[in-house]
């Protein structure tokens, strides 16, 4: 009996599954994300599955990533120290694309070269520039980016300054032509400098995390999911770690599929910072057609087409006192639960909630407490004021309101929070769970407290918020009820098109919209509903999603194994590989196939698309077969645009997609 492992890092929890075939969850765990070490996550959550499953570390054969490192760390603007070669380029063209504020200081180098449209060179690589460039190289850069004019055309530039980088600087190199056959210089050259940017990166947690396989026993091959949903080697995720955005989003999305067979679906993941919500079409994640963006970033990497919102179980509940009603607002911020916090350290939290409880006038941070979680790395230098709070907040839990002495402070103690060296908890959905029964992890009680002292806020009116706990309970659960709905309303007024995808917020937020999904029957009668599926992902969406799907009017399917979708995702795919190049025709009757060899030219479009399709075919049957692939299949799609001419048909361009597809070799 074969069984396989899938594991997901996520931003709170680490999830593993074992699979009895392909079939079969039998068992899954969960531990908590370390930071600091993935790998030391993945390493218990490994243990405590198997223990679960009952099965010999050796029975395991075949094991599965999927990550947010990437992700992450191109959204928070981090990564290794690159230089950049843009060949055929000029300064200009650094400001496209944002590969400006990409390169940041990291060193550039402007070098003459690169070819045409045509495939054609443009003018010769300057070999000595390069050489020069390369041999005063700052001994701090870990890795370079290669992008030449055209080098999807002919890439044979390319290919002669990774050559040169790997023989006078020994340093690992990526070429832009490698990562997508699509035009547009600049746009490649920003997929390829944050490529490089990730390489050693991916390769410490790659490497650590088959360190903490092997000590555990398991020899299985290692495969990674990449950001379009399907499986990638361990060797090509160190060589292309870039494809690996949004690798924990897509899993989810197969793993989606996966457990409930669907092949047309709205997906919407809650976790504790944030929902995802993406599409299943034709039983396989929607793809961004404009490239994955990934922070402030658009690069050029398929993946899956996702919307990210603040919005999660540990959102910070936000009183809003403008206007006579109030309200409240969830998010984007995520803080710890107090329900959490008092149970980790119940005699710190709990006597303060109580004290504030007793007090007549509800105080904006009562409820909030602020603990120091980080050390100060290199590169995180702190000014006076940041170290002051630093020290004031030691090694304990306080609460905010006695370390907060003025509001210059709490923007002091935002920026702390937003470089994940202190922590905040405050109320939360998660807190407002506990009371309501839903939830019984933590310490419901704290949680009481907590929500009884903000039902008593004043609203515009002099009324207060709430009249009791549990109908604060109720109107933060409704909150998070009426976002989600909102959030799903958008994406699905974009997949509509036409006049519909214009201005999709304003529309999912209509009150014809509202009225028609509440059933409104007065002298007009209105009926709206999502005309779709949804399936809720995520450890609470049976606690949160049951209401979701009640408001929409449409079918809510909750899975068992909900919780751990993106791990099951992470080990249920296919590995494939996509090749993809172009003919064109630079002078009538000539019809040039660009390969990585270098332009072909051919007297007939027919011979032209053959000789490309066969070439490709076998790039991309040998590209699966390296990666681990077995039972490959093979499929191409040819797109001839041409246009009329005097009632002629006249070639313009052909462009071909071949995709090989198979099922990973498990270990024997």
């Amino acid at each position: 009996m074969t069984y396989s492992l899938g594991v997901d890092t996520g931003g709170t929890y680490t999830d593993a599954v074992i699979l009895r075939g392909e079939e079969k969850v039998i068992a899954s765990a969960k531990a908590l994300t370390t930071r600091h070490d993935l790998a030391v996550g993945i390493g218990e959550a490994v243990r405590s599955v198997l223990v679960q499953a009952e099965i010999d570390p050796a029975e395991i054969e075949l094991a599965s990533l999927s990550t947010t490192l990437a992700t992450n760390a191109l959204v928070e603007d981090q990564g290794a120290r690159v230089a950049l070669i843009a060949i055929g380029f000029d300064a200009k063209d650094l400001e496209q694309a944002g590969l400006s504020a990409a390169l940041k200081d990291d060193p550039v180098l402007l070098l003459r070269g690169g070819h045409n449209h045509a495939g054609s060179e443009a003018a010769p690589l300057d070999e000595e520039a390069l050489t020069t460039f390369l041999q005063d190289l700052d001994p701090g850069v870990t890795a370079l980016a290669v992008a030449a004019r055209f080098a999807t055309r002919n890439p044979v530039h390319e290919n002669a300054a990774a050559q040169k980088i790997a023989e006078i600087a020994g340093r690992p190199v990526t070429m832009s032509h490698t990562l997508s056959a699509k035009l547009n210089g600049p746009k490649r050259a920003l997929t390829a400098l944050l490529n490089a940017r990730l390489v050693g990166m991916i390769d410490r947690l790659i490497g650590r995390a088959q360190d903490a396989l092997v000590q555990i026993g398991i020899h299985a091959p290692l495969m990674v999911v990449r950001g379009d949903g399907a499986l990638m080697s361990a060797a090509d995720a160190l060589a292309r770690p870039i494809e690996t955005i949004l690798s924990g989003p897509a899993a989810s999305v197969v793993g989606a599929h996966w457990l409930t067979r669907v092949d047309t679906a709205l997906v919407s993941d809650i976790g504790g910072t944030t929902t995802d919500i993406a599409l299943i079409r034709n039983g396989r994640p929607a793809i961004d057609p404009d490239g994955a963006q990934v922070g402030s970033f658009r690069t050029m990497v398929e993946a899956v087409a996702m919307r990210t919102i603040g919005l999660g179980g540990d959102s910070r509940v936000h009183f809003l006192d403008t206007g006579l009603t109030g309200g409240l607002h969830l998010g984007p911020k995520r803080v710890l639960p107090v329900s959490l916090i008092a149970h980790v350290a119940p005699e710190k939290v709990v006597p303060v909630l109580e004290q504030q409880e007793r007090s007549d006038f509800p105080g904006e941070d009562d409820g909030r407490f602020v603990r120091c979680v980080g050390v100060v790395m290199a590169g995180q230098d702190l000014n006076d004021r940041e170290s002051e709070l630093m020290e004031r907040i030691g090694d304990d839990i306080h609460p905010v309101s006695t370390i907060i002495r003025n509001r210059m402070e709490n923007a002091t103690l935002g920026r702390l929070i937003d470089r994940s060296m202190v922590q905040v908890s405050g109320v939360t959905p998660s807190d407002a769970a506990h009371v309501l029964g839903r939830l019984d992890a933590w310490d419901e009680g704290a949680a009481r407290l907590a929500l009884k002292k903000l039902a008593r806020r004043r609203r515009g009116d002099g009324r207060v918020l709430a009249p009791s706990a549990d109908a604060m309970a109720q109107m933060i659960i409704d909150q998070l009820t009426q976002q989600t709905v909102d959030a799903l309303l958008e994406v699905a007024f974009r997949e509509e098109g036409g006049r519909f995808q214009d201005n999709p917020r304003t529309l999912a937020r209509h009150e014809l919209l509202q009225a028609g999904l509440s059933g409104h029957a007065g002298f007009i009668d209105l009926q709206a509903r999502l005309n779709a599926e949804v399936v809720g992902l995520g450890a609470s969406a049976p606690t949160y999603y049951p209401e979701v799907g009640r408001r929409l009017r449409c079918p809510m399917l909750l899975s068992e194994h909900a919780g751990v979708a993106n791990a099951i995702g992470a080990v249920v795919g296919r590995i494939t590989l996509r090749r993809s190049g172009t003919v064109t025709s630079p002078a009538d009757g000539r019809y040039r196939v660009h390969l990585e060899t270098g332009p072909e030219d051919f007297s007939e479009t027919g011979a032209a698309l053959d000789r490309l399709e066969t070439v490709l075919r076998e790039e991309a049957e040998k590209a699966a077969k390296d990666a681990g692939a077995v039972g490959i299949q093979v499929s191409a799609k040819r797109d001839v645009r041409s246009v009329e001419i005097e009632s002629r048909p006249m070639f313009i361009e052909a462009e071909i997609v071949v995709e090989a597809s198979g099922r990973p070799r498990v270990a024997v």
